[in-house]
């Protein structure tokens, strides 16, 4: 369970009292005529009024201060609402677009005509013509299907909007999509960055591991917007760079901009009573929250505080209130580290951005001491790829055999990434222990790194425990990530499915309802994309439908 916060009631504000948010940085918006207010305790007053608040003392003396902004999508809400917001979306990725799509009114149905190739969903499609899918029953929709996930939401909507996809089909998608703007929930999606999430990190020309079609949200195709581009897709496969414009320009065109609010870094997540929520103390809050006469978990709400910087830097704090929070932080937060001695020197990263800023500010070229990759991923092929193009001389150092069926290489068509093919080629074939066709790599496989030093050595031991040193000019280690949520208590362990373990996308994801994708341990609390153990942006959709799913039937709507 998420801890309730503990936070101190404040005395009832006199009903004379305008309402007011207030920010860290002791400017307060008056809601009624926009005036902004500096606190100053009544002694420093001299009103002689009574003061209701003895830490942030009255708010009489008005302060011209234009300057004091916070994102639109704040101040809209904190401006113009005294119930909590009903839902807030933390990470503004596919995921959290995909889900602010369906929150905004766009409502899918099946649409006139279409027969799905799956005969068995057919039938079913049938059975409630003119019925919205986000109002039928996706447990029952999606009974039987199989595919590439292991979630039966996201194999449903995948199926809808790519029917047959998985045997190169071109078969249109099913759906017909109406905004229905009387079916809007209305939400926030907050996001670090510009809508994109971790696609604003991914160096542009990389070269996306999924089909480019495979990337594109509803009613959209990615296809019809690289030909508006008239852009060509590689082997089916686009561009990161093209991939991120895409998403943007996805926000923009389907009107969704005034839900989300970038720049944003939200610091904690609790859960408190409506009848004594309060920020504490340096944190925006909003005053005047009613009091709900029903159940004790009617009367809960999530109070997710964050900050953010103004136009000058500044960094404000924020406070929201929200009836429902979803998780769409995605996975590529917190590299994993090795934990060897050395690993905190600075020419040792944990990106491969660290390679890209090294090529291009010449620290590293063809005369250096090798640049050292760590790891038998995708990500370490694509370090391997970059600094092979530009004749950087490669030490790639991985804890598998080559030949271990479990490495990724093995479970790609070699027609599809003929590039990762040939790395695995190279790992193959020009080991330490051997000579081989491929000039300045060396292979070490199933080795493991024991120490990194200052002077740029790094030691290593292979299977049979001899020890080997080598000079490097920089170290990139590369052997996954994990999701940050060291906003929620305990870091999110208590949502996962091992609760006595950190949370792993792969290993350990939360524990959530498959249909709604609300977290087993905390309602009102819901995760998709990858921390629910969708990896890839066709699957997350089906996260995103199963929430919105879930939050348009709870919605209380007059007969």
């Amino acid at each position: 369970m998420l801890i309730k916060g503990n936070l101190q009631t404040r005395p009832t504000i006199p009903s004379s009292t305008p309402r007011m948010i207030i920010s860290s940085s002791q400017l307060y918006l008056n809601s009624a005529d926009s005036m902004l207010y500096m606190s100053k305790t009544c002694s420093d007053c001299q009103c002689n009024r009574p003061a209701w608040d003895y830490q942030l003392g009255c708010f009489h003396r008005p302060l011209d201060l234009p300057s004091a902004k916070m994102p639109a999508g704040l101040k809209l809400h904190f401006t113009s609402k005294q119930t909590p917001i009903p839902v807030v979306v933390i990470g503004n990725g596919p995921s959290g677009i995909c889900l602010s799509y369906l929150l905004s009114g766009y409502t899918p149905y099946i649409r006139e005509g279409a027969e799905h190739p799956n005969p068995i969903l057919q039938r079913k499609l049938v059975e409630s013509p003119g019925t919205a899918i986000t109002m039928q029953d996706l447990e029952y929709l999606s009974e039987g299907l199989e595919g590439r996930s292991s979630s039966p939401a996201a194999l449903l909507f995948d199926t809808l909007l790519r029917p047959e996809t998985d045997f190169l089909g071109d078969v249109d998608s099913v759906l017909n999509w109406k905004l229905e703007p009387e079916k809007a929930i209305t939400h926030l999606v907050l996001g670090r960055d510009p809508p994109g999430g971790a696609w604003n990190a991914i160096e542009g020309s990389m070269i996306t591991l999924s089909r480019g079609d495979w990337m594109g949200l509803p009613d959209l195709p990615f296809k019809e917007w690289i030909r508006m581009k008239r852009r060509n897709l590689r082997n089916d496969r686009s561009t990161a760079g093209d991939i991120l414009n895409y998403y943007r320009y996805y926000v923009k065109k389907k009107g969704l901009e005034e839900n989300f609010v970038s720049g944003t870094m939200v610091t904690s997540v609790v859960k408190v009573n409506r009848s004594t929520v309060n920020c504490r103390e340096n944190e925006i809050f909003q005053m005047e929250v009613p009091y709900a006469e029903d159940s004790e978990e009617d009367r809960s709400m999530f109070q997710v505080n964050g900050f953010f910087e103004n136009e000058f830097g500044t960094k404000q704090d924020f406070c929201v209130y929200a009836e429902k929070v979803i998780l769409a932080t995605g996975t590529y937060d917190s590299p994993s580290w090795l934990g060897v001695q050395g690993e905190d020197l600075p020419f040792v990263s944990h990106q491969i951005s660290a390679l890209e800023e090294a090529v291009k500010t010449h620290q590293v070229n063809p005369h250096s001491d090798p640049v050292l990759i760590i790891g038998a991923g995708l990500t370490a092929a694509d370090a391997v790829l970059l600094a092979h193009h530009y004749n950087i001389p490669v030490i790639h150092a991985f804890r598998r055999r080559v030949n271990d069926p479990a490495l990724i290489f093995n479970q790609l068509p070699q027609v599809m990434y003929p590039e990762y093919h040939k790395v695995h080629q190279m790992m193959k074939e020009q080991s330490v222990f051997k000579g081989g066709p491929y000039h300045g790599y060396i292979s070490l496989p199933e080795h493991y790194v024991t120490s990194f030093h200052s002077d740029k050595k790094c030691n290593f031991k292979d299977k049979l425990g001899q020890c080997k040193t080598f000079n490097i000019s920089m170290v990139l280690i590369l052997i996954g990530s994990n999701p940050n949520l060291s906003f929620l208590p305990n870091n999110g362990t208590m949502l996962a499915i091992a609760t006595n373990e950190p949370v792993n996308s792969k290993r350990n994801p939360l524990d959530i309802d498959l249909f709604t994708y609300e977290c087993i341990q905390e309602k009102g609390l819901y995760a998709v994309g990858p921390l629910a153990g969708d990896y890839f942006v066709r699957f997350v959709q089906g996260g995103a439908l199963a929430v919105a799913s879930s939050l348009i039937k709870s919605q209380k709507r007059p007969p």
